[in-house]
């Protein structure tokens, strides 16, 4: 489907949280009562963690030198708010650092 829209698909899996950080995530929605389609925010112990072990080994210079001349890029969520999921760590980070302009998208009528 991305293909026949010329859009290139690049799986980052340096950019991924590892098993132990997901379980820190899941215990505190199991403590919240939410489940991740439905969290509104990260754990601040995750965030804390997400960014010192995953981001700043990150190489987010070559990310962001990907998406130079005018090309487009977007990290997709399963999660409804950009707040409830490890992605907007990485899209506040590309703001920071890179003076990248992030758009945030929703389902229609939000």
């Amino acid at each position: 489907m991305l293909s026949g829209a010329s859009i290139r698909y690049v799986h980052r899996k340096d950019l991924a949280p590892t098993t132990e950080l997901r379980r820190l995530q899941y215990a505190e929605d199991d403590r919240r009562g939410v489940g991740k389609r439905n969290r509104e925010r990260l754990a601040g112990e995750y965030a804390r963690r997400y960014s010192a072990e995953i981001l700043a080994a990150a190489d987010l210079d070559a990310l962001v030198d990907e998406l130079a001349g005018g090309h487009l890029g977007a990290l997709l969520c399963v999660e409804r708010d950009p707040e409830a999921c490890h992605r907007s760590l990485i899209a506040e980070r590309l703001r920071r650092d890179h003076g990248a302009d992030v758009v945030d998208l929703y389902p229609p009528g939000d």
